[in-house]
């Protein structure tokens, strides 16, 4: 039978708290763009919520790419609830966490998915590799996470509420990429008060 999140989780990570804090940071990122930017289905959370548990799973065999090896875990195990495409997407999300953009042409997993598939990983992908850079030193900094979204100019501000001091978002700033392209905006990410 196959694992579900929660277990893959539990078998695979060593560090639980820092994939809950990233799904935690990624849902609210999800449902704000839903509401301000593009909707989304329920079902995309589902996978988002999947890949943001296991996005990390790959250093179980190898620091090294390992979100490529998160890929291919989720992939070769297959998720509880999720068909053979769904952890394909799933994979997919995960892997793009980190590291280069999805490329059709070089990445043979994702370019094997249909186009709407492909954009689903972009803007889940996205949303992910925001999260995990806002989470940068596997602690809980953010109390909340706001889009304001200007329509005509197409520019997604991100309005960060921090826990306490103002932590270090440089690698958010980096990470914002995939967010950009999935979503087809410009972003900024500021701190409100």
């Amino acid at each position: 039978m196959k694992p579900s999140a929660q277990e893959m989780l539990k078998k695979y990570s060593k560090d639980i708290a820092h994939a809950n804090e990233v799904k935690r940071l990624a849902l609210i990122i999800f449902d704000e763009a839903s509401l301000k930017i593009h909707e989304m289905t329920g079902l995309e959370k589902e996978y988002l919520e999947a890949a943001s548990l296991l996005h990390d799973i790959g250093y179980f065999i190898e620091a090294k790419s390992h979100n490529k090896h998160s890929m291919e875990m989720i992939i070769k195990e297959g998720l509880y609830s999720f068909d053979d495409r769904e952890a394909k997407i799933i994979g997919c999300v995960a892997r793009y966490h980190r590291g280069g953009l999805p490329d059709k042409e070089s990445h043979e997993i994702y370019g094997s998915l249909e186009k709407k598939d492909r954009k689903t990983v972009k803007r889940l992908g996205g949303i992910l590799k925001l999260a995990d850079g806002l989470c940068k030193d596997h602690s809980n900094q953010f109390k909340n996470i706001e889009i304001n979204y200007d329509n005509k100019n197409s520019i997604a501000k991100f309005i960060l509420y921090p826990q306490n001091n103002k932590p270090d978002i440089k690698t958010a700033i980096r990470k914002r990429d995939l967010f950009e392209i999935g979503f087809k905006c410009q972003s900024v990410l500021l701190f409100g008060e």
